[in-house]
């Protein structure tokens, strides 16, 4: 079994996420609700490849170490105030969360349908979602890919739950 991908890999694939990521922000900021204290959609049983909770405890060590995981319900990464306590190494699923998403998945027939979702709190109004431009939504598909390549690397599709990562453990 390899060590997996390169030193800063997963970091670096942050970046370029959140720099594809930035226009699609600014062109929904008149409907975006999401900012710091938002979490609505940050809900417990988040799980991430192997190679992410590595980064995020390479990232939190001390926090991981020193603090409790949120309550259960919750993603256990949120403080106390709602914010998320990792959000410089946040996973990849929490950088793209609250934009309008597609997808392609197989109809009915066998072809190919174009799926799309956002958030209630950052939906632009009825038939909005539908309307966008493709490259106004973010694209599912190609950052999996290189997260599952990354992953491969070494040796096992892993999923960590999230939650796990603390090792700091509750009395309750």
């Amino acid at each position: 079994m390899s060590a997996g991908p390169p030193a800063g890999y997963i970091a670096a694939l942050h970046g370029v996420v959140d720099q594809l990521t930035a226009p699609l922000e600014a062109a929904q900021a008149p409907h975006r609700a999401c900012a710091r204290g938002c979490n609505a959609c940050c809900l417990d049983g988040l799980t991430v490849f192997e190679v992410e909770a590595e980064h995020i405890q390479n990232t939190f060590a001390a926090l991981l170490e020193s603090e409790q995981p949120g309550p259960v319900g919750a993603c256990a990464m949120l403080g106390a105030e709602g914010e998320c306590r990792i959000y410089a190494a946040r996973p990849y699923v929490c950088r793209t969360q609250g934009l309008p998403l597609r997808w392609a998945e197989l109809g009915p027939s066998g072809a190919a349908v174009e799926r799309r979702d956002v958030c209630p709190k950052n939906d632009p109004g009825p038939g909005a979602l539908e309307g966008l431009p493709a490259e106004r939504c973010w694209s599912i598909g190609p950052v999996e890919a290189r997260l599952q390549a990354a992953q491969a690397l070494r040796g096992n599709g892993e999923r960590i739950s999230i939650r796990t990562l603390f090792r700091a453990r509750s009395s309750a």
